[in-house]
């Protein structure tokens, strides 16, 4: 007889509006069940119990000593991420965090060595990993289809208006959030760029600038090259001050053909004639979503709880992620807006 698959207990810390993505990826999970979630702000948590079941807290150390959990999802400001992980660490709970890891390099690189040192699984959130325009271009990289790449660039234009900061008691902070569009809106693209090179950063060139925003210091608008040890040249453009959010648009250049690909469509053209291309299918909107956030959390949380369960390796770990972490840190090194 079969061993019964391990019914996960979950916890959530953050209720904000990207939750909606976690409580829905539990609810349509199997071996999954949310036991608890927390916010500081009670009317929050309280409205998640409501629509998604489980205890409300306002505390996360509390909810920690009082439930029997085998994972928790962090869904707080960023300067919060790993702070409440390391409390879940010391309670022996996997954790799967939103993105950034955090605002300074020193705390993620602590929160991937205490992981390692309790034995949980540290997961970070990169969804855009997973979709299928993303996952085409990764094996036509590694199964040699296309050959070195040479060059690559991406080019981001959304928006935010200073209303989107003025709504929020963190966003566009350089204490809370840790910058503006880099690390809020490119990271995304930044992160599938860094995934699909695979190589040890050489040095990086940035300038960025506030051109337009009233009520936030944070940056805007930026522009940079990124340049690999094995001699890919990345090179980006970002900025939130357009009328609304186009498709991001990513072009490798390489040995034996041409990528553009964005979240939803990827277009391979090889130099012998043939082509491949993957769109997007089975997308499934969850009410209080936003496009741009794609759809593929409930693949990547998913793929954490086999994980958590030992059946697979965890795909987007600590050390993984630190790899674009660290990246993201660099570019801020560069621009010299942060303070």
């Amino acid at each position: 007889m079969d061993n019964p698959v391990k019914t996960l207990r979950i916890g959530v810390i953050g209720c904000g509006r990207v939750s909606v993505m976690h409580f829905e990826a539990i609810k349509s999970t199997k071996n999954a069940i949310l036991v608890a979630c927390c916010d500081v702000k009670a009317d929050r948590a309280v409205w998640a119990v409501e629509r998604y079941g489980g205890k409300a807290y306002t505390s996360y150390e509390k909810m920690l000593e009082n439930e029997d959990l085998d994972a928790v999802h962090i869904c707080l400001p960023h300067n919060l991420h790993t702070k409440a992980a390391f409390y879940a660490f010391s309670k022996g709970v996997h954790v799967l965090s939103e993105r950034p890891m955090d605002v300074d390099l020193a705390s993620a690189e602590n929160a991937v060595k205490i992981a390692k040192e309790r034995g949980v699984l540290y997961g970070v959130i990169l969804q855009c990993r997973y979709n299928n325009s993303a996952q085409l271009v990764k094996r036509a990289i590694e199964n040699g289809k296309l050959g070195k790449i040479l060059s690559v660039r991406s080019v981001l234009t959304w928006t935010r208006p200073d209303s989107y900061y003025a709504e929020s008691d963190w966003k566009g902070t350089w204490d809370k959030e840790g910058g503006g569009v880099i690390i809020d809106q490119a990271i995304h693209s930044i992160d599938l760029v860094n995934w699909l090179v695979d190589d040890e950063v050489e040095c990086v060139s940035c300038s960025m600038a506030n051109r337009n925003h009233k009520v936030v210091d944070v940056e805007d608008s930026a522009e940079g090259l990124i340049s690999y040890k094995n001699g890919v040249k990345y090179g980006f453009y970002c900025m939130n001050n357009y009328a609304c959010d186009e498709p991001i648009e990513i072009r490798l250049y390489c040995e034996k053909g041409k990528v553009v690909f964005g979240y939803d469509d990827a277009y391979i053209t090889y130099n012998d004639g043939t082509s491949e291309e993957a769109h997007q299918d089975n997308v499934v909107c969850v009410e209080g979503g936003k496009d741009y956030w794609g759809f593929q959390h409930v693949r990547q949380i998913q793929q954490f709880y086999r994980a958590c369960r030992g059946e697979e390796r965890l795909e987007v770990s600590g050390e993984e992620a630190l790899k674009t972490h660290r990246l993201i840190m660099a570019l801020y090194d560069q621009g010299g807006m942060r303070k």
